[in-house]
């Protein structure tokens, strides 16, 4: 269920950056910012998954809440602060130099 509701997040976080680029910079970059989200989801998954594999065995801490559940849920806590930082980060540097 984890893992369902993990790519369900990023299937909203996708459609909202997708929009709200097209809305203010056109399609190109709209395009751009979602291939850059699907790029880090993909890769950071397979790392995720590795440094889980190191730690934790296959049946993780339960049925809900297995190996996978948990390298999902290390990726999007990764993955907030990334878009956090790359999305939003520029439109603070722009309110900090205008005042």
């Amino acid at each position: 269920m984890i893992p369902v509701f993990i790519f369900y997040l990023h299937v909203v976080a996708a459609v909202y950056v997708f929009t709200r680029r097209w809305q203010e910079e056109g399609y190109a970059e709209a395009f751009l910012a979602v291939g850059f989200m699907a790029l880090v989801f993909f890769v950071g998954w397979s790392v995720a998954t590795f440094i889980m594999k190191l730690f934790v065995g296959q049946a993780g801490f339960g049925k809900f809440f297995d190996r996978d559940a948990m390298s999902l849920t290390l990726l999007t806590a990764i993955e907030v602060g990334l878009y956090y930082l790359y999305f939003f980060g520029r439109k603070r540097k722009k309110r900090l130099t205008r005042a």
